[in-house]
């Protein structure tokens, strides 16, 4: 009985974590690399091989967006930095994925879409329009959130008689992190007091949207309506100067963060995601350990702790990744977590 043939997958976007998943594209047996889009003028016309360390591929790197949308393709991974980093909002990412989609590419991204509907019907209607149109699915993943604050709370309601409250906490290390762009121009570490209140302002929106996604998707499935999400943040100074990745932290510049979104019912909590990113987490003692942890109050009471995920970055493209196959194979529309074939649990839930 011969293999089936491997699904032709397009790369849209080489940045941290583009480059992850790029690889596996180029050495998992299920894939083959029909294209590669970039952003920097200087990868322009590069074999996508060398690019992540890998023999020649016969793949060259283009910036033509026409040239990716003409060709056969199964499926896109769409990994780009969101429309937000630039000034933009969630639209500008919209019409991208609709064209994709359009042209009768499945769709996988990280830009957002966990849970398109907290958009709007608008924002829905547009790509399952698109996918109608091309036969295809989208499927969002997140860079982050994704799975941690949504698939991962689900699947625990599973052994859940009775949910009273989901708390979801992260934190996240980024001395290591290569990405300048991501470090200090969308987080804002290294940045004054005031600089970065004034850089963070497209950040909020950016976070803001992102965990709303994930927030109301756990409520969704669980049967719950939300009177809104509430957002607050906070940050840190750094009492000493270090170096990371990504620049020089000085003495009184923005060393961490800390986000909390709660969806509210009644004016209560019924699910709270606390987001802590530290430029250096041995640096910042203020705030959680880096790691993960997941607390369902209700019958019964459980806590789930996953102390450290080494390579987020590997991650969140193995996330993206892994999802490609399921994608393809799905009827055409917008396919969330809990439409592709991952079990998840659902407990009988109590608001108070």
């Amino acid at each position: 009985m011969s293999s089936p043939s491997p699904l032709r997958v397009i790369q849209w976007a080489t940045g941290a974590v583009g480059r992850y998943s790029l690889r596996s594209l180029i050495t998992r047996p299920e894939f083959e690399l029909a294209g590669v889009l970039v952003y920097d003028p200087d990868k322009v016309g590069l074999d996508a091989g060398p690019l992540v360390g890998l023999p020649e591929t016969a793949v060259t790197c283009t910036d033509d967006v026409e040239k990716i949308l003409s060709l056969e393709a199964d499926c896109v991974l769409h990994m780009p930095l969101p429309a937000s980093y630039f000034g933009g909002d969630h639209l500008t990412d919209v019409e991208t994925i609709c064209a994709l989609l359009a042209s009768g590419k499945n769709v996988v991204t990280t830009t957002g879409f966990v849970y398109p509907h907290s958009y709007g019907p608008g924002v829905v209607e547009r790509l399952e329009a698109a996918c109608r149109a091309g036969g295809t699915s989208l499927h969002g993943t997140g860079i982050n959130p994704g799975f941690m604050s949504d698939m991962l709370p689900l699947a625990l309601t599973g052994l859940s008689s009775r949910v009273d409250h989901v708390y979801v906490r992260e934190c996240s290390d980024f001395r290591g992190h290569p990405s300048r762009q991501i470090v200090v121009d969308l987080f804002g570490f290294t940045r004054s007091a005031k600089d970065y209140s004034i850089a963070v302002r497209p950040f909020r929106a950016f976070q803001r949207s992102l965990f709303t996604e994930s927030v109301q998707f756990v409520a969704a499935n669980l049967d719950v309506t939300l009177d809104e999400v509430e957002e607050s943040d906070d940050f840190e100074l750094a009492s000493e100067e270090f170096e990371i990745a990504a620049g020089l932290v000085r003495v009184g510049t923005v060393c961490a963060s800390r986000w909390t979104f709660s969806g509210l019912v009644r004016g209560r909590p019924f699910m709270t995601v606390e987001c802590v990113y530290k430029a250096d987490a041995t640096k910042v003692s203020r705030w959680s350990k880096p790691g993960f942890s997941v607390h369902i109050e209700g019958v019964p009471q459980m806590t789930l702790t996953i102390d450290e995920v080494s390579h987020g970055l590997a991650g969140a493209a193995a996330h993206a990744v892994n999802a490609v196959p399921a994608v393809c194979a799905a009827p055409p529309g917008i396919r969330t977590l809990v439409d592709l074939p991952l079990a998840t649990g659902r407990g009988t839930v109590r608001l108070v």
